[in-house]
């Protein structure tokens, strides 16, 4: 039986050696253990009490006699703590006698029963390292496989004469994603897209011009004032089919691949969609008259009312698109304008620290010039 499972429970054990002037038995010898050292301390602290409570073990005794004389040794478990436990065994090399004979007790050691738990835990621990790394080395192949698949992942070339950033198959691909620059390439790639090309400045270069000519364009722009310059120099020379933007105040390269995905859905066809000449005309025409115009999706003219009324108009109105209004955007009209689905509010200038909910775009006149 191993120590840990003989001595369950405790934290020590207390080795000593013991001779005999004369021929004993066990009980001999563990009466006069307990009996010499009654009185020594504390009830609460003798031998007997100690092992009524728990703290000192069974003592066992192991001893032979030869010639007159009888040696052994003692073995007592404790669960006390480290000086509890070396005050007992000191006490007990006080015993000096054995029924009628003189005796001697000697302490070999107190050992620390928890060592060999742990040495166990090692050795187990060290077991189920070995097994793990066997396991580990029977899926290396499959691991050099995943880190094979991610070195012949999409990456982005250059395409035309301007050397364009696109995706590799920008040349076979019918319906084409046109963003700003090369990190926006990147980043759409990352999310699984093909079919990419980066316009790398303002002036469309004749390669996106060529392109338009044959293929379907979405023009995947960022959401503040470059993504409309750029949207009005497309729509001059390079018309696309479909517009999507980033969130108003974000850019396309760093959007999440959820927010990529969501953007690109809600791309609207370009016969859908007011021009930026026509909504800056709009909005010098409304500057000063303290009114709203109303659009819908294919651009007509859904009403033209007081802007006091204007939250109230539109609880009931259906399919506005686009919200044009001599006033300030205040909170309350774009939660208004988020429950409508209304995709567009360009005020005459927009409140400050309000937050503006993603899918809705929100722009003032300034931003129009």
């Amino acid at each position: 039986m191993k120590d840990t499972e003989k001595f369950a429970g405790a934290k020590y054990v207390i080795n000593a050696s013991f001779t005999v002037d004369g021929v004993v038995e066990k009980h001999d010898v563990i009466g006069a253990i307990f009996g010499q050292t009654e009185g020594l301390f504390p009830k609460e602290f003798e031998l007997r009490e100690l092992q009524k409570s728990g703290k000192i073990g069974r003592i066992d005794i192991t001893l032979k006699s030869a010639r007159d004389k009888t040696s052994g040794t003692i073995t007592a478990p404790s669960s006390l703590d480290r000086a509890e436990t070396a005050v007992i065994a000191a006490a007990m090399e006080t015993v000096d006698r054995v029924g009628p004979c003189e005796s001697k007790i000697n302490i070999i050691q107190i050992a620390d029963i928890r060592v060999e738990k742990r040495q166990q835990i090692v050795k187990r621990a060290k077991e189920l390292m070995r097994n793990w790394v066997v396991k580990e080395g029977h899926e290396i192949e499959k691991l050099l496989n995943e880190v094979q698949k991610e070195d012949k992942k999409v990456k982005a070339v250059h395409y035309g004469r301007e050397r364009l950033t696109a995706t590799p198959d920008i040349s076979r691909s019918k319906e084409i994603i046109v963003v700003e620059g090369r990190a926006d390439v990147n980043n759409l790639i990352k999310t699984g897209l093909t079919g990419v090309i980066a316009l790398e400045g303002v002036k469309v270069p004749n390669t996106i011009k060529t392109l338009a000519k044959k293929k379907t364009i979405i023009a995947f722009l960022d959401g503040d004032r470059g993504g409309d310059l750029i949207l009005q120099e497309l729509l001059q020379v390079a018309k696309p089919n479909y517009v999507a933007r980033a969130p108003r105040g974000k850019e396309v390269e760093e959007l999440t691949p959820e927010e990529i995905h969501e953007a690109l859905a809600k791309k609207v066809p370009i016969s859908e969609m007011m021009v930026s000449n026509e909504l800056s005309e709009l909005a010098n025409e409304l500057r000063g008259t303290l009114e709203a115009v109303m659009l819908k999706a294919d651009g007509s003219n859904a009403g033209r009312i007081p802007v006091s009324e204007l939250v109230d108009k539109l609880k009931d109105s259906e399919e506005i698109s686009v919200v044009i209004f001599d006033g300030i955007v205040t909170g309350r009209l774009i939660d208004t304008a988020k429950a409508k689905s209304i995709n567009t509010i360009i005020g005459e200038r927009v409140a400050e620290g309000i937050r503006i909910p993603r899918g809705l775009e929100v722009r003032s006149f300034r931003d129009l010039n």
